[in-house]
């Protein structure tokens, strides 16, 4: 069995032939497609649902989907538990009344897993017990059954998986290693991936997508003591972690043509220091890099946590794995993204604490409350600052144009603001100081967030310790090149008047051709080390989070400020004007943080230091680039140096988050002509991984376009 890469490099075999079967049937769809068999529950027979309220009808879908969700069990699986129903896959509750889900899932969270594993979940059961009888005969009494009513829906499903187990003398293993966990603690590496695994097929079966966060922090001390007392081997313990992975690719099926199907937010994240800023680097860390290395389970896209003192035996399998495609690994440069979190308020434990939103937003893992709103800046630019090119310019200066720009950016925070601000009002008789209108039922993820529970509201409601309400600015490199086009078309090289060609873009360029080709070819714009461009960049986006941080304290979400399209210029594309830097109607330009495609000339290094110049301490929830390397550029011993040196550069120069993808725009056009061939090709489409073959043909087109040039 051999595991797909794009540059033809053999993977290396560690695992046994069993679970490189195992793995070779679940990306080949065998257990995605069986998901997809029951989509979900039905409660149309349920008496009184309609007389329910909100959480009541939630917990009767929780307490249907355990009871009747279908028992999967692998053949030779080493982990037990599994996300069986279809409709989860969608990201919605699988319990439908009259053909339809009640309620959606929650994304954009990595939930507490360190407590499930090292206290069990029968103290957060407990803690729930004694916060009902805290909150009984209050607003809260109702959020706070529900939280019993889950954890009794959660003993239920865990008790047919047992029950399923125990007349399988071939999964003796498994059922002995599931009978303390979850619920008890972990006493050892297996029954503490176990119970990850099995906290985490729960919510996920639930209609939610979690991130799992620093999955060697959690596991690394329980095999080092397994490994010390020779109760396992570190081959032993590769099997048990690879199952984990392989389980991971459950919901592979390859119907949902879209935007991937690899699209549920399940990311890790692998060393950095811990809360007291020891190395926590361990056995667990490689043993990640060993399995992405050998079977290419793109499914849980992995970030690195890399600092200055990062060892160079890591960043070298890190290289080594990264270059075998499919965008599987990212960099966190850790020590601008702790100062950022600092400076946003956090302590600096907490802020040492950092994972990700199971995107590449950062986050506390169970404490936080996030969800972002994206606005693409060069429709703002477009239509607000320039009036849709309908009004006179009565800007004597660029100085002039760029502070109506930022009075409008002003507007448009605000805006978001006074929209946001309607869902929490101050009130200091409760925990935090502020209350939360209710906005829908989400108890499942609410048992993994700390201050939920306390406090007796869910995590949409208020309850986790830290709430982010995030705004992000989109379309960045087309926004600072349109300006800095303006600035020298018109203000410094005097070709055209602003008036003049306000009417030229409405005309979109029609009859303008040497002019557009100088706005193309002659100005060296943002991604090639152009000071004068790239320095009005990190110019935006300070003036941005400084608007942005005015907010804070006014309503009970933070407004933090962040950088991200997330494949959004496919859907912002259409409503967009002509720009000042050349281009046409409707033309897909610039992903994240990243250059506005075929303007970076001067390579990678040049396009990291592009980005570098930007004071990303302010941006807390970060700025994404893309940086797209063809497989030649990083063969042999010097393009592995090379590749290392990349990454020690990105962080040496304060970038936030990076993630490379090593693919050739040749094969991905092969694989859009002959599909049947490339199943599971992967390729890095933002924040997550996906199946080339599941995008639809104008993203597999957007993606090919960002690797070509």
């Amino acid at each position: 069995m051999e595991f797909y890469t794009q540059n033809g490099r053999v993977r290396p075999v560690r695992l046994c032939d069993e679970t490189r079967k195992f793995a070779h049937d679940s990306l080949n769809r065998k257990y995605g497609l069986d998901t997809l068999r029951v989509d979900s529950v039905e409660l149309d027979n349920l008496a009184g649902l309609d007389e329910m309220s909100l959480l009541e009808k939630y917990d009767a879908a929780i307490l249907n989907i355990a009871k009747n969700a279908p028992i999967r069990i692998c053949d030779g699986e080493k982990l037990s538990g599994a996300a069986t129903l279809g409709l989860a896959v969608r990201h919605c509750v699988p319990a439908t009344f009259g053909g339809n889900p009640i309620f959606l899932g929650i994304s954009h969270l990595t939930v507490d897993f360190e407590t499930v594993v090292t206290k069990g979940i029968n103290y957060i059961k407990e803690k729930a017990e004694k916060y009902y009888r805290i909150h009984k005969a209050t607003d809260r009494e109702e959020f706070s059954k529900s939280t019993l009513n889950c954890i009794a829906a959660f003993e239920i499903w865990h008790k047919r998986y047992l029950d399923a187990l125990d007349d399988k003398p071939e999964y003796k293993a498994n059922y002995e290693n599931l009978k303390r966990v979850p619920f008890e603690p972990a006493t050892n590496f297996y029954e503490a991936v176990q119970s990850i695994w099995f906290t985490f097929a729960f919510i996920r079966l639930c209609g939610n997508w979690p991130g799992i966060g620093r999955i060697d922090y959690l596991l690394g001390d329980y095999l080092k003591k397994d490994l010390s007392n020779g109760t396992i081997t570190l081959d032993e313990a590769r099997e048990i972690l690879a199952h984990f992975f392989i389980k991971g690719c459950e919901w592979v099926n390859g119907q949902y043509i879209g935007s991937g199907d690899a699209q549920h937010y399940q990311n890790l994240v692998i060393s950095g220091i811990d809360e007291d800023g020891c190395d926590v680097t361990n056995e667990v860390t490689y043993l990640v890099l060993d399995i992405l290395e050998e079977l290419g389970i793109s499914d849980f896209p992995t970030t690195v946590r890399v600092n200055p003192n990062t060892d160079e035996k890591l960043l070298r399998r890190v290289a080594e794995v990264m270059r075998y495609g499919g965008g599987m690994l990212a960099i966190y440069s850790e020590d601008v993204v702790i100062e950022s979190l600092v400076k946003d308020g956090y302590t600096l434990s907490e802020a040492r604490k950092f994972a990700n939103d199971g995107c590449w937003e950062t986050q506390v893992p169970g404490k936080t409350f996030f969800i972002y709103s994206p606005f693409d800046a060069v429709q703002f630019l477009q239509q607000m600052t320039f009036g849709a090119y309908n009004k006179k310019p009565e800007f004597k200066s660029f100085d002039e144009l760029y502070d109506k720009f930022i009075r409008d950016l002003r507007t448009t925070v605000n805006n978001f603001y006074e929209d946001k601000k309607r869902f929490s009002v101050r009130d200091d008789s409760v925990p935090g100081g502020w209350r939360w209108t209710q906005q829908s039922a989400c108890t499942v993820v609410s048992l993994f967030e700390e201050g939920c529970i306390e406090k007796g509201y869910s995590y949409q409601d208020g309850g986790p310790v830290y709430n982010i309400n995030a705004l992000h600015i989109g379309g960045l490199a087309d926004t600072v090149n349109s300006l800095y086009a303006i600035k020298k078309l018109v203000f410094d090289d005097g070709l055209v008047t602003l008036e003049r060609l306000f009417e030229i873009l409405k005309n979109n360029w029609e009859g303008e051709e040497v002019l557009r080709q100088i706005a193309l070819n002659r100005y060296t714009y943002y991604g090639n080390d152009n000071d004068e461009v790239d320095l009005l960049c990190a110019r935006i986006l300070s003036d941005f989070a400084d608007i942005c941080t005015s907010y804070y304290g006014k309503c009970g979400y933070k407004l933090s400020a962040g950088v991200s399209t997330f494949g959004r210029q496919l859907e912002w594309s259409p409503l967009r004007l002509a720009s000042p830097h050349g281009r046409r109607i409707g033309e897909v330009l610039a992903a994240n943080c990243s250059p506005t495609p075929n303007t970076d000339k001067e390579g990678a290094t040049a396009i990291i230091r592009s980005y570098c110049k930007a004071d990303h301490t302010k941006i807390p929830t970060g700025a994404a680039l893309d940086i797209k390397l063809l497989p030649s550029s990083v063969e042999g011993e010097e393009g592995l140096q090379a590749l290392v040196a990349l990454i020690r550069g990105f962080v040496a120069l304060g970038g936030f988050f990076m993630q490379p993808d090593v693919v050739d725009a040749s094969v991905l056009k092969c694989a859009q002509e002959h599909p049947e061939d490339y199943q599971t090709l992967s390729v890095r489409v933002s924040g997550w991984n996906a199946r080339f073959i599941t995008l639809d043909k104008e993203w597999q087109d957007m993606v090919i376009a960002q690797n070509e040039h």
